[in-house]
């Protein structure tokens, strides 16, 4: 089938928004920022009385945060998982990553792994279930679980809040064209890395998460998407792009052809050898 989109040898969509040319070698994502993850009472008092769950983390990272929370031994909230009961859609198959929404959650003094995991589920299923997010996913010929998936390709590629509308809008118009995702976000997620330096070898990898060489949504979400997020997913503003790019901070070029994205890739190469553009945070 004819597809309206480059080689793939030639050009490729990155987390963050950023587009460069393979054939420049491999481009640098933004490192992962460092958030606090407990609240205490006073500077005094080391007893933790809050987890902070940011936008954007995937499930290992949460699991972790939960064991350190509660004082437990490495990996002892990931074993819980399939006994906690976890409210889960069908399609989610018992993979919680999706609906562990960030959030502030308090820790009380008999907090376990499987009630602040179940505690998360339970506000993913209140936001993602209420009537806005069923009636949008339905306008867009999807379901919750589908648009909770685009969500999270959203909040990893979107350089701002103001970009997630439009970069939904990107991944509607290429499944609706037949074109792959090409999105790196889902590489990262495939090589569960949480920085990147994609590389053609890299858009190779053997994975259901590889949106070079696979067609249509990841199986499952890549991360845990806020509101933002998900407004953006079932809400896209109107139009006709299929790439962007993240010139430099603050500025994300959408384009509808792929001359105007070079142009739009070529001003970034540019900025990158002169060294005033920086990787999107």
């Amino acid at each position: 089938m004819q597809m309206n989109t480059p080689p793939r040898s030639t050009i490729r969509l990155t987390r963050r928004g950023r587009v460069a040319l393979i054939a420049t070698g491999a481009v640098v994502a933004g490192t992962a920022v460092a958030v606090p993850l407990l609240s205490l009472e006073d500077e005094g008092d080391t007893r933790p009385t809050s987890l902070v769950i940011p936008e954007g983390w995937r499930s290992g990272q949460i699991y972790e945060a939960v064991d350190k929370a509660l004082a437990l031994p490495p990996g002892t909230t990931k074993k819980s998982i399939p006994k906690a009961g976890l409210k889960l859609p069908n399609d989610a198959e018992g993979n919680p990553e999706g609906y562990l929404f960030p959030a502030t959650y308090p820790l009380k003094g008999k907090a376990t792994p499987a009630s602040l995991l179940s505690f998360m589920v339970g506000t993913a299923n209140q936001k993602f279930n209420g009537a806005p997010v069923a009636a949008g996913a339905q306008r867009n010929a999807m379901n919750v679980y589908q648009a909770v998936t685009i969500a999270s390709i959203v909040q990893a590629e979107a350089a701002s809040k103001a970009d997630m509308g439009k970069v939904a809008r990107v991944i509607f118009n290429r499944l609706e064209r037949g074109m792959p995702l090409q999105m790196d976000s889902t590489i990262n997620y495939a090589l569960n890395r949480t920085t990147l330096r994609t590389t053609t070898s890299d858009t190779r990898v053997d994975s259901p998460y590889n949106s070079y060489q696979r067609m249509g949504l990841p199986p499952t979400p890549i991360d845990n998407p806020g509101e933002d997020a998900m407004r953006a997913a079932i809400n896209p503003p109107p139009g006709d792009w299929l790439y962007f790019v993240t010139v430099k901070p603050g500025d994300t070029r959408f384009a509808a052809t792929y001359e105007e994205h070079q142009r739009n890739v070529a001003e970034f190469n540019a900025a990158q050898k002169s060294g005033s553009s920086q990787p999107a945070k």
